[in-house]
């Protein structure tokens, strides 16, 4: 089994035919499937699906997917490592993170790398936590800001480095981006001003939610459940831009980290707090938190580049802290 060969096969695999997978590869079609039929042969299986000119993936061809891009991954990551090992001036960061920390203090962090690391090469990947745990045990990412606890037990090492509030956004009232907005759209959205909410009082309010693979979606649905109902959705499927404007324009409300509302005058956050922590905390409490981590391979080593990201970032959350800069709702778990 050659490393040409997995990768011909990955490019099949993903556009579904072997003439563009071949003009994207930059080879010629028959050279690709001279090379993929070798690897069936080795293999002693099928892994497309010619039937009818539609390709499709055999069950050998859906089980060796993964494992191939694993595979190249890996290979692609030995090979810049150990091109800055003799001294190279370049290399590559592949991360992952949450849209509400991409909108928020990532931003700082990749200036800074950048300031001191041009020759890096930095690939940023926004998604949902659960999607991102799922691309790092691929091998698609080198590490990825996830959110605590992982669901699964995947095999990734783990380092705790904020923790941030969670908030119910709602529409913060009157103003101009409600104009036009129909009266009992904006009513059914509010909430009671009060210093904070419970999980009881998203019972029967609408909520906009996130689409699946993000954590908040599945621990506000949990969350209402262990209450005792069913949460009622308005919309659902958003990324983290779409649901707060859906919020603003009073379509629901929604559970979101509080740093995401910064800049947003059309919305309110209210802490969210659960039965025993009000009982615990009184009235006052500071809310419901998560906690956010730095997420990598238990089995691949950090390349030099990516090592030097983690150092940014620790350093980045050490000072920030300091100076009381972070974004609000934010406490750095990283002490220098």
């Amino acid at each position: 089994m050659q490393l040409q060969q997995l990768a011909y096969f990955v490019a099949v695999a993903e556009v579904r035919h072997f003439t563009q997978a071949a003009e994207l590869l930059r080879v010629a079609q028959p050279s690709l499937s001279k090379q993929i039929r070798a690897l069936e042969t080795e293999l002693n299986v099928s892994l497309f699906s010619r039937a009818r000119g539609n390709i499709t993936l055999t069950p050998a061809g859906e089980a060796l997917l993964p494992l191939a891009k694993r595979i190249l991954a890996d290979v692609d990551t030995a090979r810049l490592e150990v091109q800055e090992l003799v001294g190279l001036k370049r290399g590559r960061v592949r991360l992952g993170a949450t849209p509400s920390l991409c909108a928020g203090l990532l931003a700082d962090v990749l200036r800074r790398f950048h300031d001191a690391y041009p020759g890096i090469q930095l690939l940023v990947e926004e998604g949902g936590s659960r999607d991102l745990v799922r691309e790092l045990t691929r091998g698609s990412l080198d590490m990825a800001l996830v959110i605590l606890p992982l669901h699964g037990d995947p095999p990734l090492d783990t380092t705790p480095i904020l923790r941030e509030h969670l908030v119910v956004a709602s529409p913060a009232g009157p103003s101009e981006t409600e104009r036009g907005v129909p009266e009992r759209s904006l009513k059914a959205a509010k909430l009671p001003r009060r210093p904070f909410l419970r999980i009881e009082d998203l019972r029967n309010r609408p909520l906009v939610m996130f689409r699946p693979g993000y954590d908040l979606r599945e621990a506000t649905i949990s969350a209402c459940r262990a209450a005792g109902f069913e949460p009622r959705f308005a919309v659902e499927g958003g990324e983290m831009d779409a649901v707060l404007r859906f919020v603003e324009v009073g379509l629901g409300i929604a559970v979101v980290p509080s740093m995401v509302l910064s800049g947003r005058p059309g919305l309110r956050g209210t802490p969210l707090v659960l039965p025993d922590e009000e009982a615990r905390r009184g009235r006052h409490g500071p809310g419901l938190l998560r906690t956010v981590a730095l997420a990598h391979r238990k089995d691949v080593e950090l390349t030099h580049a990516a090592r030097a990201f983690q150092e940014t970032l620790q350093t980045f959350l050490v000072e920030a802290g300091l100076a009381g800069s972070l974004p609000a709702g934010v406490e750095t778990l990283v002490h220098g």
